[in-house]
């Protein structure tokens, strides 16, 4: 028995800490994975994996509650997911993730931004079938409600907006007869043949595309605009029975802490400073008096913007908005909106009406029997 304790003694064990993060195909630059594996050494076995949309995302969050049983290669069994602010009180609401344990006291959380815990020209005659926009009811409305003075967040339309939901309501119709169309996939392409004069968008969408043009300026309204974000969240699994979740047997990994900490270095920021990837980090929400500054555009026209570095200036991003999750008045708002909207495009109607309530729709197809 000593013998064999001895020779049980002398084996070498490989330690590995496994870290598995799903996110959003294009929202991690490749430097991070690179640094982030150089600063914890070799005994990390981090595994990123990318997804096409949020949706698909979100699908993979729900499903295993569905079927009662797990796929250790979907972003259920993930330690951090990706999750879209337009989904995140879907996924609170039915326990498709959990807490960060003692958040608060993590140097990460203390360091965020309190962000964190002229649109008028659209109804421009002379703009009148010139304009391309983004099929979001969260964008189309809510750049209705900033023109009239409201916020993106308005909860209750009739009590916060002078006018209620009648003087939105006009000012949308009035807006819809503008827009020539309403498509997130064509929005560009039509603007990029000249069939638009003006394309509303993302600029996730818009900067990349932008920079391959001439003559085209991107311009965040003086009156501010939505700011939109993408979390990482906790997947929930202790309710489903399986004795495999990706690499982790008793919840999240311990690097996980480790990673979201990284991301919110502030040398983390250099990719989208530079331009590299669209976006910004949180960190960059912070009012900035950094000026523009020239950089090497041999074979690529000069963009002309009131961005810098991706981020509006100080006195318009303190007039954006974080997208918070629709309340039930909002979003019964909304689909009165859609409603009761008028346009001789059926089409156009039936796509801002099915958009404004997919996702409840998506997702209450899904969990119907196994609402919590």
């Amino acid at each position: 028995m000593k013998s064999a304790f001895e020779r049980w003694k002398s084996k070498s064990y490989a330690l590995t800490v496994p870290l598995r993060v799903v996110a959003l195909e294009g929202s991690v630059p490749p430097v991070w994975i690179r640094e982030f594996l150089k600063s914890q050494g070799k005994r990390v076995r981090f595994r990123p994996e990318f997804r096409r949309s949020l949706k698909d995302i979100f699908h993979e969050l729900s499903d295993p509650l569905k079927k009662e049983k797990i796929n250790p290669k979907s972003a259920a069994a993930a330690d951090l997911v990706t999750l879209g602010d337009s989904w995140l009180n879907f996924g609170i609401s039915k326990g498709l993730i959990e807490p960060i344990e003692a958040a608060e006291d993590q140097d990460w959380f203390r360091g965020l931004s309190d962000k964190w815990k002229d649109w008028s020209d659209l109804w421009r005659p002379e703009l009148a079938g010139k304009i391309s926009m983004v099929d979001s009811p969260r964008e189309i409305v809510g750049a209705v409600l900033k023109c009239m003075g409201a916020s993106y967040n308005t909860t209750n339309i009739d009590s916060q907006v002078v006018g209620g939901k009648h003087a939105v309501l006009q000012q949308l119709e009035l807006l819809v007869q503008q827009v020539r169309l309403f498509d997130s996939q064509q929005y560009l392409k039509a603007f990029r043949a000249g069939d638009v004069w003006v394309a509303v968008g993302w600029s996730s969408d818009v900067l990349p595309a932008a920079k391959t043009m001439t003559k085209v300026s991107v311009i965040v309204p003086k009156s501010g605009a939505s700011l939109w974000a993408d979390f990482w969240a906790i997947p929930t699994t202790s309710r489903l029975v399986t004795d495999q979740i990706g690499g982790r047997v008793r919840g999240p990994s311990p690097l996980m802490e480790q990673w979201i900490e990284f991301c919110l270095q502030p040398e983390r920021a250099l990719p989208f400073k530079e331009e590299i990837i669209a976006g910004a980090s949180p960190l960059s929400l912070k009012p900035s008096v950094e000026e523009p500054q020239e950089r090497s555009s041999k074979g690529r026209p000069k963009l002309e913007t009131n961005l810098v570095a991706n981020i509006p200036p100080a006195e318009i991003l303190s007039k954006c908005e974080l997208l918070e999750p629709l309340s039930d008045d909002a979003l019964s708002d909304y689909q009165w909106l859609m409603r009761n909207l008028q346009k001789p495009s059926q089409s156009i109607m039936n796509r801002l009406r099915f958009s404004i309530s997919s996702a409840v729709a998506t997702f209450r197809s899904r969990m119907q029997s196994k609402a919590v």
